[in-house]
């Protein structure tokens, strides 16, 4: 085997390394982007100094679930979170009041910082701009491709996610540089489909299958959800996008001296 210290700095992308075994090996200052480690086992590991964010569901340390416990703790830090969990119609037009409320308040933040800089990256994270018109892609996907039956919803400034490969219809020019005002013109059309959804939502349509979807696209063609899981996505992006707008706008304003 050769030695471990030639792969320092290498570049891992698309590679499907499923079964692998890492032994006495160092990943001091390593980055990890949308990988998956489902059902992976660490022994006599040493974690510290560690940022995780992500979906985290069963994960057991020292003998201890925490995922229980951070989502408790978010939930207590963020007490508009449970919110953006509803189980009832009412309770998807409260959340998607709040998120209204909520991203009002964002956006007002983002005025105060020069055009400029809400095309900034921090962290190599989406900047303010692309999260903006990475949420009108989801809200067009998942409410009015998946919950109307739209097959092509999308505005050519939509964004998918970096990693999705291309679809035939899907926009995907990252490098885009509209204005905020562009952006939000964008972003808040597909709000307003998503606010004429929950407004006439009704406890019995939640778990109603939608139609099969038509044509190439995201989600799949022919691919069926509840109503409910459909609405449960939008919200679930606009809760974690918000957050993470709100720490990068945070970022910028301290080194702008804002």
């Amino acid at each position: 085997m050769s030695d471990l210290s030639d792969l320092r700095g290498s570049q891992f992308q698309d590679a499907d390394l499923q079964g692998s075994r890492f032994t006495t090996v160092d990943l001091t200052g390593s980055t990890f982007r949308f990988v998956g480690f489902h059902g992976v086992v660490m022994r006599g590991v040493e974690l510290t100094d560690t940022t995780i964010d992500g979906e985290v569901q069963n994960l057991v340390i020292n003998g201890i679930d925490v995922a229980p416990l951070v989502e408790a703790e978010l939930d207590r830090r963020h007490p508009e979170k449970p919110l953006f969990r509803p189980t009832t119609a009412d309770g998807f037009r409260q959340a998607w009041d709040v998120n209204e409320r909520l991203w009002a308040t964002t956006v007002d933040r983002a005025r105060r910082l020069p055009a400029e800089l809400l095309h900034e990256s921090v962290a190599e994270e989406w900047s303010f701009i692309q999260t903006l018109r990475h949420l009108a892609f989801a809200s067009e996907s998942w409410v009015a491709r998946g919950i109307l039956g739209d097959p092509s919803p999308w505005h050519p400034l939509s964004l998918p996610w970096d990693q999705m490969r291309p679809r035939p219809g899907v926009p995907r020019d990252r490098d885009a540089r509209p204005s905020l005002d562009e952006a939000l013109a964008l972003r808040l059309d597909a709000m307003a489909v998503v606010r004429g959804v929950v407004d006439d939502l009704t406890d019995q349509q939640l778990d109603r299958m939608t139609e099969p979807l038509v044509g190439p696209g995201w989600p799949d063609e022919s691919a069926t959800f509840p109503v409910r899981d459909c609405l449960l996505v939008v919200l679930n992006e606009e809760w974690w996008h918000r957050r993470y707008a709100e720490r990068d706008l945070a970022v910028l304003e301290a080194r702008g001296g804002y």
